[in-house]
């Protein structure tokens, strides 16, 4: 004979196994139902017992919808975006190095390049700070590069004509 613990938290029994096989139809217990078997030492849920396990239905896995059109990296985790980290590279070097030129345009592109393909694919690139900070810095640089050669121009109007001639 068994016994169970009911939802109310008050003990039933005891009760034959078709008797709970009938408790188990009329939704009065269920596989997580506490309950003693004939001659056990402890409470078990009633889906542990080998005798009533057949009677529960197996958990039902979470469906999984199909793929989105073109997807192909589903699990997968985003990777950061080479360019965007070019960029920010290019960037640092503009502003160190005593002539940022190249290094600043160099930094405006493949940052602009890296923030153009995290826009168009978020799924598959992260490093959207990368590529911002890459864009701040070069063009930092390449305007700081303009106020210092019109700074320059400004202040000796004299080397206008000894630059013009080095070309």
């Amino acid at each position: 004979m068994y016994k169970i613990i009911g939802a109310d938290g008050k003990e039933y029994g005891p009760a034959t196994a078709g008797q709970l096989r009938q408790w188990m139809a009329e939704g009065r217990a269920n596989a997580q139902t506490p309950t003693l078997a004939p001659g056990a030492p402890e409470w078990k849920p009633l889906g542990a017992l080998p005798e009533f396990a057949g009677h529960f239905a197996p958990p039902i896995p979470p469906a999984i919808g199909p793929l989105k059109p073109g997807t192909s990296t589903a699990g997968q985790l985003p990777k950061t975006n080479s360019f965007a980290t070019a960029g920010l590279i290019f960037g640092i070097l503009s502003l160190t190095c005593c002539c940022g030129c190249p290094f600043n345009i160099l930094g405006l592109v493949f940052s602009l390049i890296g923030l153009s393909q995290i826009n168009r694919h978020p799924e598959l690139y992260e490093g959207r700070g990368l590529a911002i900070a890459g864009l701040i810095l070069s063009g930092a640089s390449l305007v700081l590069g303009f106020v210092l050669a019109f700074l320059n121009f400004a202040l000796h109007p004299t080397n206008i004509g000894w630059h013009f001639k080095s070309f």
